[in-house]
């Protein structure tokens, strides 16, 4: 990444972020029901802490400094985790074709916090750019299908996930806005650990009422893959971007999630989309190449 611009560089950064995030819902999915979500997450905010830590040691170390405000790490990691534990409780009932049509929603409201916490301000273009992602990521996501579109309905489940995509939107310009200078490893473990504890103290009798012992090996697959790829990662990932990108730009990545779930799929052996399914993914392109040369003005 010498060669790119910080701007190029976030993303690059994306562009990695969303095919790890499209691999935990494949994942994801085959675990979601052998597990309480909060335990879960707090054993994966567990072993990602302790990845980004080694990590976090190994290259800029951990300064002092980065102990200041430590209720910035609490904040941060109290949104990230309340996005995972109701990512988990939505889709307990809700449909996983449902609540990814909710998971695109999340860069509109990325930008709408980002107005109100940085006044990062959404050109015309930048709009325009969102809604062709959108589009083509619901089109991805419903496979073509009008039928499947028009039977969307918003149920219980949809409505829980949607409260924890909220949570997502206003982390990513929280980050921008609470970070001091620190490194976005050092910025991510503090996230980390404070999320743990959290989750831990919210989580403790899910914790001790799991049989970790009896867990069949996919959730062990899946909790290493989720801590470490879909956690550790992109956490990083996430807090590079963020740090070089408006917050819109940054969120407005998730429509390529689809099309990596896609590509997951396919690799797993379940199968490849039919062809008008490739109209949507070429639209997420259009709109992410829209956001690449779209200038952002900050009011």
């Amino acid at each position: 990444m010498g060669g790119l611009s910080p701007e190029g560089r976030g993303h690059l950064a994306m562009l990695c972020f969303s095919a790890l995030v499209a691999g935990s819902f494949s994942l994801g999915s085959m675990v979601a029901n052998e597990i309480a979500p909060a335990a879960l997450n707090a054993v994966r905010f567990g072993i990602a802490a302790v990845v980004i830590g080694i990590a976090a040691a190994a290259t800029t170390g951990i300064p002092r400094t980065a102990l200041r405000a430590p209720w910035r790490y609490l904040l941060l990691g109290g949104l990230f985790a309340a996005y995972f534990v109701l990512m988990f409780e939505g889709l307990k009932t809700a449909p996983p074709v449902s609540a990814a049509a909710v998971f695109t929603l999340t860069p509109v409201l990325s930008a709408v916090a980002g107005w109100l916490l940085l006044r990062q301000v959404t050109t015309s273009r930048m709009a325009l750019a969102l809604a062709i992602g959108a589009g083509g990521a619901l089109w991805v996501i419903f496979r073509a299908d009008w039928a499947a579109l028009r039977a969307f309905q918003i149920g219980q489940g949809e409505i829980v996930y949607f409260w924890g995509c909220v949570a997502h939107a206003i982390y990513t310009p929280m980050v921008r806005r609470l970070n001091r200078g620190e490194p976005a490893v050092v910025f991510t473990l503090g996230m980390l650990v404070a999320g743990c504890l959290l989750l831990t103290l919210y989580g403790w009798e899910d914790l001790r009422a799991t049989e970790w012992a009896a867990l069949p090996p996919i959730v062990w697959i899946g909790l290493l893959y989720v801590s470490i790829c879909a956690s550790a990662m992109t956490f990083v990932l996430l807090q590079f971007a963020t740090l070089r990108l408006p917050s819109a730009k940054v969120m407005a990545y998730t429509y390529l999630t689809p099309t990596w779930v896609i590509c997951w799929e396919i690799a797993l052996g379940n199968g490849a989309p039919g062809g008008l399914v490739l109209v949507g993914n070429a639209m997420t392109v259009v709109a992410l190449v829209m956001l690449l040369e779209t200038p952002a003005r900050r009011g």
